[in-house]
């Protein structure tokens, strides 16, 4: 993932993307670099729209960051399910307390 980062890092800041710039980043970030690596990273990265591909992998990241909470929505309602049920046994507590004294 730290390559594909360094290729990001770069076009953002209007750099090229090129075999000497990947480097530069990932030494700094203190990665061992893998020429082969940085090299199969470049050509991949030949005819894609870094943009467009950056654009796309967002929209669909959304929909996925929404799958968890629609599922921690189950884990409320049986929070609230016990908490009535202890309001509950509280209440014949306090009811058989009362039988007790009065």
């Amino acid at each position: 993932m730290e390559y594909i980062y360094a290729a990001m890092i770069l076009h953002t800041t209007d750099k090229e993307i090129n075999e000497e710039n990947v480097t530069k980043i990932l030494d700094a970030a203190g990665v061992d670099v893998d020429d082969a690596r940085v090299k199969a990273l470049i050509a991949a990265l030949e005819d894609v729209d870094i943009e467009e591909a950056m654009e796309t992998s967002a929209l669909a990241a959304a929909p996925a960051a929404a799958a968890p909470a629609a599922a921690a929505a189950p884990v409320e309602e049986e929070a609230v399910e016990e908490e009535e049920d202890e309001e509950e046994a509280e209440e014949e507590a306090a009811a058989g307390l009362g039988a007790l004294f009065g």
